[in-house]
């Protein structure tokens, strides 16, 4: 006998509870929100949105399916089933969120407040739920990256990687692309997937003018900057940017020699999860074998 699937509700805290979580009461949230010229109407109003996009989407879930949920601070913790079909209910940012945690199983992205998200991940409305449950067959593979280092640890990122101090102070470190190494001073370094391009590697390329061709979400293709190099006598900057083209196992890459006491690698922003690189270490950033698969409808 088969197992039905299971469908697992990706979502996380409001603004207006984890306000309630801080101040104890809703009478204090409305006080603070006020004294700093917000209404409590404002942040009720998107609780209330996203609460009834979650209701809407468990309403359309099969009676004889199984259902879980987990909040977004918890996915660390959540273990996931390869037959499972992930509903992300929330903003674009909790798809790259959740993507880590995965390996094949597709995901439908809902987005609880048309119109104000930029919907590049969640792209439907709670509406729409009954019918993509049912057609995770069609779906739209998107590239991800992922950093290794020597002694093991590992993480994957669905928009980018990123290496460097965890304060965003100077890292040091010899970068190797391409067959050529250069010990280098800087912010840090991302290397991005096409999905990120449209994030912080986007900005990191409009900030220098820069000419690269910007990989598109399912391409092979990585993007790489440094950000803001500093010239010395001991470090260059002619390694700052740059496309891996075939950036996989056997492929492109980057690496990454740490020069400093303590670097960290982290993914899509979540500084919690980190990998922690100590002096001669080394890290190597390149596409990862999984991909993320979003229902396309």
């Amino acid at each position: 006998m088969s197992v039905a699937p299971r469908v697992v509700l990706v979502h996380r805290a409001t603004e207006l509870e984890e306000l309630v979580a801080r101040h104890g009461t809703l009478g204090q949230v409305g006080f603070f929100l006020s004294t700093r010229g917000r209404d409590l109407a404002e942040v009720q109003g998107r609780h209330e949105a996203l609460k009834a996009a979650i209701s809407q989407v468990g309403a359309a879930i099969p009676l004889d399916w199984r259902q879980g949920s987990v909040e977004r601070g918890d996915l660390d913790r959540f273990l996931f089933g390869p037959e499972d079909i992930v509903v992300v209910v929330g903003q674009d940012g909790l798809v790259a969120n959740v993507a880590k945690y995965l390996d094949g199983q597709p995901v439908v992205g809902i987005d609880p407040e048309p119109g104000r998200n930029a919907g590049v991940l969640v792209r439907y409305t709670p509406r729409a739920a009954a019918d993509l449950i049912r057609s995770t067959g069609t779906c739209e593979e998107r590239t991800m990256v992922e950093a290794v280092a020597d002694d093991g640890q590992s993480l994957v990122a669905l928009n980018e990687v990123y290496v460097g101090q965890a304060t965003h102070q100077t890292a040091r470190y010899r970068l190797t692309v391409a067959g050529r190494t250069e010990s280098q001073a800087s912010s840090g370094l991302i290397v991005a997937t096409g999905t990120g391009a449209t994030g912080w590697a986007r900005s990191a390329w409009v900030e220098r003018h820069s000419t690269l061709t910007l990989p598109t979400p399912s391409a092979p293709e990585l993007a790489w900057f440094v950000r803001e190099a500093w010239p010395s006598p001991a470090t260059g900057t002619t390694q700052t940017e740059g496309t891996l083209a075939d950036a996989g196992q056997t492929g492109d890459c980057l690496t990454i020699e740490v020069e400093s006491d303590r670097l960290v690698a982290f993914g899509d922003g979540i500084e919690t999860d980190t990998l922690a690189l100590s002096w001669g270490q080394q890290v190597v950033v390149r596409r990862a074998e999984r991909r993320l698969r979003l229902v396309s409808g």
